[in-house]
């Protein structure tokens, strides 16, 4: 992608309502743009690091056997009804009238579609385990909204349900999950804990949060520094400084952002849409379910608050909008354009995804601004007195120096890293 073409705009100041460092830097580098408080158009950077997220939870989820689906966001009253959810949802639903004054909700979750539909499906043990996930816009009718994507109105989200014959094989799919959402948050650059909390209106049972310590977070977690030990404050009976109950080490009290959760739906929603099985006996069973969601926007924006410098966002390698950050100084100079052009179509032979800051009168210092508020994590800098020595400057977005690299070694030194 050649940056004189991609739809952006760097800002040196972020609006007075940005209140996180996340926010700030979204907004500041052009990834997302606010259309009202609580809702927000992903450009083309943001969109990328999105797909790139979206991308790793499709490989993770269809590691473990989910298959995706796509169900619908407009959602009929009468399945709300069924589980006493049109009247009683926190935060309430959004609902609104078709022509033909036909009552609607916009699903800010999915475990009415998911279990009707599953009860057209499934009819013996053997139609199960069975996992279904997708990746689709949630909407949520929250009292507030704050920290740009850590709260927000409208949001695409991961949601996995799964479908189990008895207690023991759910409790098996539900701890692999919790490992898969540990591989998901590492490969995104993130070290996440899971914490137990509440049902939030989901479930009777406690549920378990993956949190990311930040003081960034709205969640406030009681936790063990040495053991796994970890719970939302809103269920913790325990303090800072009081000893962990599982190895006696004092506890620690910190904030936190919620990034995934997964809950244990048992028979709640099988019973409300009539969805049984017939097991090897031919008796017929209630489907015991889980639901395990993933919230993209703020997967990225935690992923911001985790990997930033004063000068701007750091990408991991694996979410970053492009792989490699090509700058040609002086783009005007002909033998400095003709170099770099011939490293962009190196490159992109190569399958490595560069942007190209080949943009005329803009300064090397307005380059290298904005490529440190970009944050993409190879910097390659092509100027006059560089090619002169047959070189260009290479810079990891994470380090604090730059080097010198011969033009012929860029791309084995790129597949190496």
């Amino acid at each position: 992608m050649k940056q004189s073409i991609l739809f952006y705009k760097a800002e040196k100041e972020a609006p007075k309502e940005a209140d996180t460092v996340s926010h700030k830097l979204l907004l500041r580098g052009g990834f997302v743009d606010q259309l009202i408080s609580g809702v927000y158009s992903f450009l083309p950077l943001g969109l990328l690091v999105s797909k790139k997220i979206c991308n790793v939870i499709r490989e993770e989820m269809n590691a473990i056997g989910g298959q995706e689906l796509f169900l619908p966001t407009l959602q009929p009253k009468s399945i709300w009804e069924q589980t006493d959810r049109w009247e009683h949802m926190d935060p309430p639903l959004f609902k609104l009238k078709d022509r033909h004054e036909k009552e609607l909700a916009l699903g800010p979750t999915h475990e009415e579609v998911i279990t009707q539909l599953a009860a057209k499906k499934i009819s013996s043990y053997r139609d199960l385990p069975l996992y279904l996930y997708q990746i689709q816009t949630k909407f949520r009718n929250e009292m507030r909204f704050s920290g740009g994507l850590l709260r927000t109105r409208e949001f695409m989200m991961k949601d996995l349900y799964s479908f189990h014959t008895d207690m023991q094989d759910f409790q098996e799919y539900y701890k692999k999950v919790a490992n898969t959402y540990f591989k998901i948050f590492k490969r995104c650059g993130l070290e996440s804990i899971m914490v137990e909390a509440s049902g939030l209106g989901f479930t009777n049972d406690f549920t378990h949060e993956f949190q990311v310590l930040s003081e960034a977070g709205e969640d406030t977690i009681i936790y063990c520094p040495k053991c796994e030990f970890a719970r939302n404050k809103e269920i913790a009976e325990l303090k800072e400084g009081d000893k962990c109950p599982d190895c006696s080490r004092f506890l620690k009290i910190a904030r936190g952002i919620e990034i995934g959760n997964i809950f244990p739906l048992g028979e709640k929603y099988a019973k409300a849409f009539n969805l049984y099985f017939l097991d090897k006996d031919g008796q017929k069973k209630l489907v015991i379910m889980g639901c395990y969601g993933i919230g993209i926007g703020r997967l990225m924006a935690a992923v911001i608050e985790k990997n930033h410098d004063e000068d701007g966002m750091i990408w991991p390698k694996e979410i970053a909008p492009f792989a490699v950050h090509l700058l040609s100084f002086d783009h005007e100079n002909a033998k400095v354009r003709k170099v770099s052009d011939r490293i962009y179509q190196d490159l992109q032979k190569a399958g490595i995804e560069v942007l190209y800051d080949d943009r005329i009168k803009v300064s090397p210092g307005q380059k290298l601004a904005e490529s440190d508020l970009i944050g993409i994590p190879v910097r390659l800098i092509v100027s006059e007195k560089n090619i002169g020595k047959n070189k260009v400057g290479l810079k990891y977005r994470d380090k604090k120096t730059e080097s010198l690299a011969s033009i012929s070694s860029i791309k084995t030194i790129l597949k190496k890293w």
